[in-house]
This record gives structure tokens, sequence and C-alpha cells, in this order.
């Protein structure tokens, strides 16, 4: 609806235009928002602000010539100037109603992309395969997921890469580990965090297990068949233990999307080759860096990426410069998403500005750093266990269901054991997910088992019990959700406000999209339930007073169940018919 209120705006200054009222030549961005008192419309623009002043008139003034010159449009039933020149525009509720059965046949929701189709990576989760994976990992995890998720259903070709790390100085330790071991790889594997310490430990205590290490690191990176073997299985264990996470959490992620820094390994001399030949190259104390004179110290000096260390060994910046190249090269990508903590953003900008200097993206390629804020605990403190120790997910997400589980139990002592912790599951890893998604994402947030665990305020438990709100209508109805004859009519003050935000599903998708911000599809959802509980509350379903007004409101609860679903679904969480 906003486009089409920006091209009626638009045409209206054409006309202006050519009729001498604006001067020629002016191109406004024209701003259309969602008002937040209805009495003022639906939509609002200030445009006749904006252009007032080369106009030389006053907004008020120019304001009535851009409603006086706004073509006819059926959709919209008057036009009204607010405040210092503030175009309001209040909905045709008929053709509303109109719009919103055809998305109720749609098994899109309506929801299309308001741009070109992109083909995308997005990059997330990534986790150290030296280590078990902890709390740290879930934010980079789940919202990677579910913008990845959002940008499917809009229409674009996802291309999800777990960048994971799997290369590197620690390697050496663990296989001489796994060599003084071998049965490990089938008992202490099982703990990884285990494991490591082990390997650390024999690390500090011996030198000879030490200097073992540092000879299985120059033979892994030879190519050392055995070496490659261990280090190979060692992976294959680890990853397991990750794609159990992913499984549990949700998350669309799978082994064949595991793209390690192992895999440019090969690489890496060649990006430093080509960094050099196209004159990037600089040493610094026997390092070749790129310097970049638009990032600079404390001391005004500019700062280098860092490609290959003195003694030859490369960074990750070199391993990025690769990836980002494979990724324009071999997976033609459009738009690169870097789901990484906040904390990583200089890195990112610099290895982005040297990958296009260098030509290792191609031309209009936008890499963007979706940076994240830090999960604390309820102290505002980094989240840790009791002793100090760094927080296990698979631990965090036992807990969480366990916690459901009772507070379900204690709601519903008759329901039998499978349902109780089919719904615990939902509910625990659904709660986990949500407070985290429906924070803003550059946020540090504050995790509390006994807030999102509540059924009050934006909470998954409050969502996912507004959807079962909603299904328990037909259940009693005895019909499903695709069922409903008759047509919309929208005649009540909670009618017409659950319709204009069930109209907006298609703009929060894109938004969500284009920033790469999960918070605003949880905002929507959250005011979408808010909005059906007045709604329910205030216009009677089955007992309405004629047949077609209950078959009018029947088909606005099944198009709020369809997008609180749908939306579920996006975030990565599983929906009940009944808790």
């Amino acid at each position: 609806m906003k486009d089409s209120i920006r091209h009626l705006i638009q045409q209206a200054l054409i006309r202006l235009t050519a009729e001498g009222v604006l001067p020629e030549g002016l191109t406004p961005a024209i701003q259309v928002e969602n008002t937040r008192d209805k009495t003022h419309g639906d939509f609002a623009s200030n445009i006749a602000m904006m252009l007032a002043k080369p106009a030389g008139m006053k907004p008020r003034d120019l304001a009535q010539k851009l409603i006086d010159a706004l073509p006819a449009d059926t959709a919209i039933s008057k036009v009204e100037i607010a405040g210092p020149g503030f175009l309001n525009f209040f909905q045709n509720s008929a053709a509303l109603a109109g719009r919103l059965e055809a998305v109720l046949t749609d098994s899109r929701l309506g929801v299309r992309k308001t741009t070109p189709a992109q083909r995308v990576v997005v990059d997330l989760s990534s986790p150290n395969l030296a280590k078990e994976m902890h709390v740290g990992h879930l934010r980079s995890t789940i919202i990677g997921d579910a913008v990845g998720r959002v940008l499917e259903f809009l229409g674009d070709t996802v291309i999800r890469q777990n960048h994971v790390g799997d290369w590197g100085t620690q390697f050496g330790m663990l296989l001489a580990y796994l060599e003084e071991n071998p049965a490990s790889a089938e008992t202490e594997l099982s703990d990884l965090e285990q494991f490591y310490r082990a390997a650390k430990q024999r690390f500090d205590d011996s030198a000879a297990f030490a200097d073992r290490a540092r000879e299985l690191v120059v033979s892994l990176q030879a190519g050392n068949d055995e070496c490659l073997r261990l280090w190979a299985r060692f992976n294959e264990i680890s990853l397991s233990h990750c794609q159990k996470l992913y499984d549990r959490l949700n998350v669309k992620l799978t082994p064949n999307d595991v793209k390690g820094e192992s895999a440019y390994n090969a690489e890496l001399p060649q990006i430093v080759d080509d960094l050099q030949a196209k004159g990037l190259l600089s040493e610094s104390d026997g390092a070749k860096c790129v310097f970049l004179d638009e990032f600079k110290n404390a001391e005004g000096n500019p700062l280098p990426v860092i490609v290959q260390k003195a003694g030859g060994g490369y960074l990750y910046a070199t391993t990025d410069l690769a990836a980002m190249r494979y990724r324009s090269q071999q997976l033609k990508a459009d738009r690169v998403l870097y789901f990484v903590d906040q904390r990583q953003a200089l890195h990112f900008q610099m290895a982005f500005e040297a990958a296009r200097r260098a030509h290792f993206v191609h031309d209009g390629m936008q890499l963007e750093h979706m940076g994240f804020g830090t999960m604390n605990g309820a102290d505002g403190r980094p989240f840790k266990t009791r002793d100090g120790g760094t927080v296990k997910l698979v631990d965090l997400l036992d807990e969480a269901e366990q916690r459901a589980y009772t507070l379900v139990k204690s709601k519903n002592p008759d329901l039998d054991e499978a349902e109780l912790r089919t719904i615990a599951r939902a509910v625990g890893i659904g709660a986990v997910k949500y407070a985290d998604l429906s924070k803003h994402r550059t946020s540090d947030y504050r995790f509390n088992f006994e807030l999102m665990l509540s059924f009050e305020g934006n909470t998954a438990p409050y969502l996912l019990y507004a959807y079962t709100r909603v299904s328990s209508v037909f259940r009693k109805l005895g019909k499903g959700i695709d069922e409903i004859a008759g047509h919309i009519q929208l005649d009540t003050e909670q009618e017409l406000t659950l319709a204009a935000r069930l109209a907006q599903f298609g703009e929060t998708l894109n938004n969500v999209g284009e920033k790469g911000e999960p918070h605003l599809l949880c905002s929507y959802l959250y005011d979408l339930a808010g909005l059906f509980s007045s709604f329910y509350e205030h216009c009677p379903i089955l007992t309405a007073e004629n047949e077609a007004v209950k078959q009018s409101r029947l088909r606005l609860a099944a198009l709020t169940g369809k997008t609180l679903k749908q939306g579920l679904e996006l975030l990565g969480l599983e929906t009940l018919e009944r808790m």
C-alpha cells in the first residue's frame, strides 16, 4: 500500500511541476509511514513540508495543492491535512477487505519482495571445532537462520555458509592427544570441553608433548596423510555435535553448508601473490600487510590488514579474503551477510575494503556485516556458569526444556507425558530463541529464564498461546482453517485495526530482509497477537449476530492464524495447536 501511495504522490508532483507550482528538477525521496494513531488515518507523508521551501509556499498550502492534484484511487477513502502540513491517507475499508481476501487464498500470504531477487550468501554460526558449542554461538546461529528464512520466503536464493574454525595451531595439540589416546575419539570426545582441557594440560605439562604438537601442525599443513586422517576424524565428531544442536534448535543448517577455514587453505598463497601483483602489499616487521588510509590508529597512522605473518603463517583476514573471492566467483553472490559479533566490525570493514580494491569481489556485490551484541546474565555481566566457566549450549537448552516442562505440567496436569514433552520442547527452545530474536540485533541483552518463559509480554509462550487461541476457534467449529466460506467485511474499530495490521506482513518481512533485523518481525507478531486478542474480546465470532458477520470474522481469524504461524516459522519456532 505504501508503494501505491508513493506512486500517487509522484503523479501529483509531476502534475504540479507541469503547472509551474513546483520548480523543475526536484527528485525528493517520498516518505510514507504508518500512523500510530488511526484517527489520523493509516498512512502519513511529510512531502509538503519537504518541498514547501523550494516551492516558496507554506507547507499547509502546498499540502492542499498536492491533495487537489492526487489521482483518484479506490483504495483511498480520503486524504486530510494534519499539523504543520502532513498528508494523512485513510484506507478504503472495502478495498482493504478485498486485498485481504486475495491474501487469504495465497500460499505466500500476499508477500512479494519489493526489490529484485538476489543470490544471497548467509555466513552464520561458525563455531570453533576445537571446542563444544557454547552460548556465544547462539546469536550468530539463530539470527542468521531467521534472516535466511525470511529472504528465502521473499524469493531470494539463499546459500548458507558455516565458516567453521577447523584449521590452526591448536589442532596440533589436539592431534597429538588423539595420537596418544586413539580410544578418546569414541569416548572423551563425547565431551569436547573435557577433551580440549586434557590436551591443553598435556601440552602445558610435557615439553615432549608440546614439541610433538608443533611437529604435527607442520605435518598437517604439509598434507601428511595420517595427520589429515586424524584431523578429519576429529572434525567429523565435532561437527556431529554441532549438527545435533542445529537440529534441536530447528535451524536450517546441514553438513553440506559447512565451508570451513581449511577449505581455503590451498588458496591463501595465491591471495597474497594477487595482492602483491596489484601493488597493495607492504612489509611491516616482516609481515605482509595491506594498509588502508581510511582506517587509522590513535596516532593517525594507517591500520594494516595483515595477510601473512613474518613466519609465513596466514591469518583470519587472509581466509576471509579467500572466502569473499570464492563467494563472488564461484557462488555468484549478489549479497553476502556476515552474522558475526559486533566487536569484529572494524575487521570486516577493513577486509571488505581490501577485497574491493583487489577486485576479489565483483562490482555491485554487497558485503554487509550483520553485527550483534552479547548475551549477558540476569545481572548484566557476561553469561557464565556458577564456577565462572563457559555455558555449554546443550546445557542451556536442557535447562530451558526442563523449566518449560515444569511450567506446562503445572498448568495442564492431565496431559499425557508424550504431549507434555512435545509442548515443553517447543516452548523451551522457542523461549530461548525468541528472547534473543526479539531484541535489537546490535544490542546486548540479559538472559532471564523467568521473563522468557512468561505467558505475558513479548515472549514465545505468549505468541505460541495466541496461535493456539486461533486454532481453538476452528476446533470448536469443527472445520479447518481453510474451509471457511463468505467474505471479509470490516465494520468495527477492532476489525479495521486488525485488518490494517494483517496487510502489513509483507512490508514487515521486506524490512527484515533489508536490515537483517528479526526483532522487527517479533514486534509485528506481538502487536498482531494483541490486536487479535482485542478483536476476540469485542467481536463475537462463533456467536456473531448473523451468518455473514460470523463468516467474515472467521476469515479474519483464519488469516491471523496463518500469519502468526508463518511468522513464527520464519523465526524458526515450532508452533502448537494446543498448549
